[in-house]
């Protein structure tokens, strides 16, 4: 039982801009948009592919785009990014956008970090065939990813349970020694005057295991990872690639809905859709089928209601996983349905819509009516930090007397002992004082 205030954590992405890796692999100006733009349907019917809304075709090193994906997360209900970090052996990947996040203070949007720790190949499947970059370990960028990472915790905006730092290990299981890596990062953090880390294993690639066994003190689903456990894929819709798996949505929502919690802390996961054929050309594809805006918000109110007693915190996949059709970002079909979906869960309100926008990859201004909702999701998040604050300061008032109770039943022991040792003392010396010489006189 968790009783700080229930956080609603989304994935985030940072593959909107080009690299020099990208460039090198898939062609100059490679960004993420480029799968999503040349998606094409599988079968009749099939909404591919999926184009951005309001956002538009944004590149992440603008940071008036970030600015402007915090402030619509903050008013529709999303308590923080956890931002995918990809580190292969001591060179970071991918860095830019958090990187600036990080030293630019902007946006002030809480963040936590979630470690790729996989390899990257040509087939997006993170397997050990036509390997792009490999992720590797050794004990000195180990130590160096280690005082990275406690660098990142330092922040102020950095997300904590319970006062401790939130990281998240995608793959645990691939680490090489995932015990020493845990134990050097909680004591990094200790010399560095911080909590130990909430550290959580993702559940993937068929590790479902007790977190504990891997020193992390809790898991998390990563769906669709494990999907398959619970649901049998569906029927092909006529005419599409029988190679594919598809699954209806309605039949996630049943199955995750009814989903017992496991022997230990777990944190549940929920996606507003599913597909990521775009980047899957000529491979088989995961793709969920009827996705709504209705049935998502049915969803997250299950699993956010509950999640008080199942470690009180919920993921979202994802904030812009576009290329498999994993947005909350609002997008040419649906609109902001599946952002306003999440604000009648998480604030009890329909947000409206704001007047005046755009889309566009670097936005105006915003407008009165968005200034005013803007400063109504800060007060919200303020009043959920006073609570969890004033929640702390009990709780730490309640251990300190505890403390102190037990030190005085400690004090008031010694000294009872010490009365009765000072009374024998004085009984063996009266008695001795009593006793006739032993010594004849002369």
């Amino acid at each position: 039982m968790n009783d700080e205030p229930t956080k609603v954590i989304a994935f985030y992405l940072p593959q909107f801009h080009p690299i020099p890796e990208n460039d090198a692999w898939w062609g100059a100006g490679f960004t993420e948009w480029t799968n999503v733009a040349a998606a094409t349907p599988l079968f009749p019917g099939h909404h591919q592919p999926h184009l951005p809304g309001e956002l538009g075709f944004y590149d992440l090193r603008v940071p008036e785009v970030r600015e402007r994906q915090a402030a619509l997360a903050r008013r529709h209900g999303i308590d923080g990014f956890m931002y995918y970090h990809y580190w292969f052996g001591g060179e970071r990947i991918l860095g830019r956008v958090f990187g600036e996040v990080l030293q630019s203070g902007r946006p002030d949007f809480p963040f936590a970090l979630c470690w790729v720790n996989e390899n990257w190949t040509r087939a997006w499947d993170a397997g050990d065939n036509a390997i792009l970059v490999e992720q590797t370990y050794d004990e000195e960028a180990r130590a160096r990813h280690v005082e990275w990472l406690v660098g990142a915790f330092e922040d102020p905006r950095y997300i904590r349970i319970g006062g401790r730092p939130f990281f998240a290990i995608y793959r645990v299981q691939s680490l090489w020694d995932a015990h020493g890596f845990v134990r050097q990062l909680r004591a990094a953090s200790r010399r560095a005057g911080l909590a130990d880390p909430y550290i959580v294993k993702f559940d993937t690639r068929s590790n479902f295991d007790d977190p504990a066994s891997w020193g992390c003190d809790a898991s998390a689903a990563f769906l669709p990872h494990g999907i398959q456990r619970h649901l049998k894929p569906a029927k092909p819709p006529a005419g599409a690639d029988r190679r594919h798996h598809f699954f209806r949505y309605d039949d996630v929502v049943e199955a995750y809905c009814a989903h017992p919690a496991p022997a230990w802390v777990s944190h549940e996961c929920v996606f507003p859709g599913w597909d990521n054929s775009p980047r899957r050309k000529n491979q088989r594809a995961i793709v969920v089928l009827d996705n709504t805006p209705e049935r998502y918000e049915q969803w997250l109110r299950v699993v956010y209601e509950r999640a008080p007693e199942r470690g009180g915190v919920v993921f979202v996949n994802a904030w812009n996983e576009w290329a498999e059709g994993a947005h909350l970002e609002p997008d040419a079909r649906w609109g902001d349905r599946f952002l306003r979906a999440t604000a009648r869960v998480v604030l009890g309100a329909d947000p409206p819509p704001p007047a005046g926008r755009l889309p566009g990859a670097v936005p105006p201004g915003p407008s009165y009516a968005e200034l005013y909702l803007d400063v109504y999701g800060r007060y919200v998040a303020a009043r959920r930090r006073l609570t969890s604050l004033e929640e702390t300061i009990r709780r730490e008032v309640d251990r300190r007397t505890r403390q102190l109770e037990h030190l005085l039943k400690e004090r008031d022991e010694e000294n009872a002992a010490l009365a009765r040792l000072v009374e024998e003392l004085l009984s063996a010396n009266g008695a001795g004082a009593r006793e006739p010489s032993a010594t004849p006189r002369e």
